[in-house]
């Protein structure tokens, strides 16, 4: 297994003064389509010697009651809040290099003005197998790429209402949230949910990947990246709903897309709070981000894996897996899901 090293993937836009964007008039905050999570404790992360360092040590947590929703919000779900508001994701903005650079290397070079167009990553499969080291091998900078657009500006969201959205940043997920009257659920809570009660499975549904013979989730099979079999129904991503939920009701908590939460990323998140108790109560996760491996970039933590997450590469949709994400950057593979307390 390999994680997915972002900080070769080079541009990614900025967010560009978002209070311009948007005009909060969400619609009456509701629990409709919510699960209700029942506090308590449970092991957070985990002690398998299969997994990444950053996923360990697992610790007890403690989380108090919460609502979770069903499934990510879907593509119809993230249109109303855009017409409602008039809300430009961040894909859609212009690319500022004065505030992009301040996440690369000093001694990088500013690219050619056409690649500082707005727009996002793309999946696209090689022709064939590459080595894992290098993710530009299988993600490009694709301009006109967006949350209508997914694949780039020839792509539509015909057929795919029901799926969940992609192509939004972190930035995107909490103007949303606020619009709704909800809020992203911390690491702690999307784990907790995401894993159904069942204590310290390696999946959210056991620990065996699939159980009886069936795909239970939508993920990537044949050789990634180059060669996509689809045995589990859905190359791309897959409608809400379209695998069995967990033990909580919660549709999509493994593969199908990643899913923002509210929490900074560092890898040695655990491992401090593993060995300091009085952070484990309701953890909101740490007060800043700060990744060895991308320096110069702040990021937010993605729980859940994507429809791209094969056993020999990344198998990050365990319920324990996390990854480290710029809060600006959006991709073809990262939704949301939301929370309430209230």
């Amino acid at each position: 297994m390999r994680r997915l090293g972002w900080s070769a993937v080079l541009f990614a836009p900025l967010l560009a003064g978002s209070a311009a964007y948007w005009v909060r008039e969400g619609p009456t905050p509701s629990h409709e389509g919510m699960q209700w999570i029942r506090g308590g404790q449970f092991a957070m992360g985990t002690s398998d010697a299969n997994s990444f360092a950053n996923e360990r040590p697992a610790h007890t947590v403690t989380v108090n009651g919460f609502w979770m929703d069903e499934h990510p919000v879907t593509n119809t779900q993230f249109r109303r809040f855009v017409q409602a508001t008039g809300y430009i994701t961040t894909a859609e903005r212009p690319v500022i290099w004065d505030e992009l650079k301040t996440q690369l290397p000093p001694d990088t070079p500013k690219p050619p003005d056409d690649q500082l167009q707005p727009g996002s990553l793309v999946f696209t499969p090689p022709p064939g197998p590459v080595p894992f080291d290098d993710v530009n091998a299988w993600w490009r900078w694709q301009p006109g790429a967006s949350w209508q657009h997914p694949e780039g500006p020839e792509s539509t969201l015909e057929g795919r209402d029901n799926h969940p959205v992609v192509q939004v940043s972190w930035d995107d997920a909490t103007a949303y949230a606020e619009w709704a009257g909800k809020r992203l659920p911390t690491e702690a809570e999307w784990e907790y949910a995401a894993r159904g009660g069942l204590e310290s499975a390696r999946f959210a549904w056991g620990d065996n990947f699939t159980p009886h013979g069936h795909h239970v989730a939508n993920t990537f099979q044949g050789d990634f990246p180059h060669h996509q079999t689809g045995e589990d129904g859905f190359p791309g991503t897959s409608p809400v709903k379209a695998f069995p939920p967990n033990g909580y009701g919660l549709y999509d908590v493994a593969g199908n897309v990643w899913q923002w939460t509210a929490d900074w990323y560092r890898p040695d998140t655990f491992a401090e709070r593993a060995g300091n108790p009085g952070l484990c109560d309701n953890p909101i996760g740490p007060a800043s981000s700060f990744d060895p491996t991308n320096p110069y970039a702040k990021g937010r933590v993605i729980k859940g894996g994507s429809f791209l997450c094969h056993h020999t590469y990344c198998e990050s949709y365990r319920p324990s897996a996390r990854r480290g994400t710029p809060p600006d950057t959006a991709s073809s593979h990262v939704g949301f899901r939301l929370a309430s307390s209230k």
